[in-house]
């Protein structure tokens, strides 16, 4: 009777590529949200300078600014700065990420066997994380001080939706300054460009207020139209100033940041791979 040497078991299948880039994204994510972890006075201080704004704009200018239209100026403020906070976000990417780079963190990642998108990926999905976290806090500092969004909660939780978009596309701006700058110093010099990039916009004041000229490089400005297109969802007060751009802005308000994501997402993974080329 021949006897018949038992079958060798059969290999493991190996993961797909997909199934790699999904698993040392979230890998990135883990250790990018451990940090905040065991740091979450990070958190709070990036939420210093809106609440601060909130108080100052709201309570020691607000009876001196007027909504063209009418209506209360603390209402009209507040998407003005849960847009703005979301889109200064991108600083405090950059930086983290030239922090990383200096410390030869970047390299690491590129010297073992990960997808070279896990990298821009895990980061933004942290980021974004810590977006939400962020303007959960801020809407309800905005409610102890009385605003409330009188649209309903769909409409609401729309505009929330905007703003997290309007934060996800920014972060590969911040992904990519951050692998271009050579030192955290540099990349905090950043911020006397995007100081007036949020300024120079309907946080604050209408842009029909503006001189001509401004007033048209604000109402075009991006964090323009994500602030009024969620003034609109919230049922707050909107006082739009009739160009198209601000009389269109819950479309420009998904428009400018598909834009973003598309031009800066692939030069974000471009420049990770050719640092060391």
């Amino acid at each position: 009777m021949t006897v018949h040497a038992p079958a060798p078991a059969a290999a493991p299948r190996e993961h797909g590529l997909a199934y790699w880039a999904v698993s040392d994204c979230w890998n990135i994510t883990r250790r990018t949200l451990t940090h905040y972890q065991r740091q979450p006075s990070a958190i709070v201080w990036q939420l210093g300078f809106p609440i601060l704004s909130v108080l100052l704009y709201g309570y020691i200018f607000g009876s001196a600014m007027k909504v063209p239209g009418g209506g209360d100026y603390r209402e009209f403020l507040m998407p003005g700065m849960f847009a703005m906070t979301m889109a200064m976000g991108f600083m405090n990417t950059a930086v983290a990420v030239v922090t990383d780079a200096g410390k030869g963190v970047v390299d690491r990642f590129r010297s073992m066997p990960m997808a070279p998108s896990a990298f821009a990926s895990g980061r933004g999905v942290a980021d974004l994380t810590v977006a939400a976290a962020e303007l959960t806090i801020l809407a309800a500092t905005a409610l102890l001080i009385g605003w409330r969004a009188g649209g309903g909660v769909l409409p609401a939780l729309g505009a929330f939706g905007l703003l997290l978009l309007l934060r996800f596309s920014l972060i590969w701006v911040g992904v990519w300054l951050g692998l271009l700058v050579p030192t955290p110093e540099a990349a905090g010099g950043l911020y006397a460009v995007a100081f007036p990039l949020t300024m120079i916009s309907s946080t604050f004041v209408a842009p029909s207020l503006m001189p001509g000229w401004l007033g048209t490089v604000a109402a075009w400005n991006p964090i323009s139209s994500t602030a009024t297109a969620t003034r609109e969802l919230f049922g707050n007060p909107v006082a739009g100033g009739g160009t198209w751009v601000e009389e269109h802005a819950l479309l420009m308000a998904v428009v400018w940041p598909v834009a973003i994501t598309l031009v800066f997402l692939p030069l974000a993974v471009r420049r990770f791979r050719r640092l060391s080329r």
